[in-house]
């Protein structure tokens, strides 16, 4: 007799919840511990990690974050409302920015600027100046079509309102739309936060004084001294106590607009219209 679908499916969940316990039971007989512990959980070298890994490299890797943050909204506030302006000439160059910067690896753009640009007309960026721009022009890519689609979410008859009360256009924008805007768009702009978190690991492609080591470049340089993994698990875990939080933000931040949604190319698939 053929079984119902109810039963085929508990069948079905069954037989995984099998094969997972086939595979842990086949893991840790056939897993090498004493080799795992010394490569990954080296307790000596985490040791030895602390505390600069936190005074310098997790507090680098928030400054550096923050920097090209702040740089890159104001950049991609700029850029939204070019989008949205009347003038076409705007509206391209905005559109030539996105494209362009969205298209290009963001290590190449950091190089560009932390070593190109010294080299091409003879003068210094200091590090943190350097990642600050690099990372800020190529957030500011992905950020501007999110803050765009925040200021086209917010309702007509708040535009409207403003206006028969006689405010101007410029006024309107400033006090009425970006606000209500930047409370649609909180959530989409943390999720940019944790990746700009996570690119600034490039930074160990410039060099740096000890000092100015983030979190990736202070477990590489452990990671060369001790022969272990351990120092990469730190590092790991030192961004997590970045990101993990954000991402309970965002979450967070979600639930209080609503989960209300907003069209980008990055949730459409689609690249940017001129």
């Amino acid at each position: 007799m053929a079984m119902s679908k109810r039963k085929r499916a508990k069948v079905i969940r069954w037989v995984q919840y099998g094969i997972l316990v086939a595979v842990i039971l086949v893991l840790a007989f056939t897993a090498n511990w004493g080799k795992i512990r010394s490569t990954f959980f080296d307790l000596e070298v985490a040791k030895g990690m602390f505390p600069e890994v936190i005074t310098v490299g997790l507090f680098n890797t928030v400054i550096y974050t923050a920097l090209g943050f702040g740089f890159g909204l104001a950049v991609a506030l700029v850029l939204a409302l070019m989008r949205l302006s009347t003038v076409r000439v705007y509206r391209w160059i905005s559109g030539l920015y996105i494209e362009f910067f969205r298209g290009l690896p963001a290590l190449l753009v950091i190089l560009a600027v932390g070593t190109g640009v010294p080299l091409a007309f003879g003068t210094f960026l200091d590090k943190y100046v350097a990642l600050m721009i690099a990372l800020g022009i190529v957030a500011a890519a992905y950020m501007a079509e999110t803050l765009r689609a925040g200021i086209q979410a917010v309702p007509r008859g708040q535009v409207e309102a403003a206006r028969s009360l006689g405010m101007t256009p410029g006024r309107t924008m400033v006090t009425i739309v970006i606000p209500q805007a930047f409370k649609i768009i909180l959530p989409p702009l943390t999720n940019e936060l944790i990746l700009l978190t996570k690119d600034s690991s490039l930074a160990l492609f410039l060099g740096a004084s000890v000092s100015e080591y983030e979190l990736t470049q202070y477990g590489r340089v452990a990671l060369n001294e001790s022969r272990s993994l351990t120092p990469v698990l730190v590092a790991g875990v030192c961004y997590l106590i970045i990101t993990i939080p954000l991402s309970y933000l965002s979450r967070y931040l979600e639930r209080r607009t609503g989960g209300k949604k907003i069209s980008t190319p990055e949730s459409t698939g689609l690249g940017v219209s001129s």
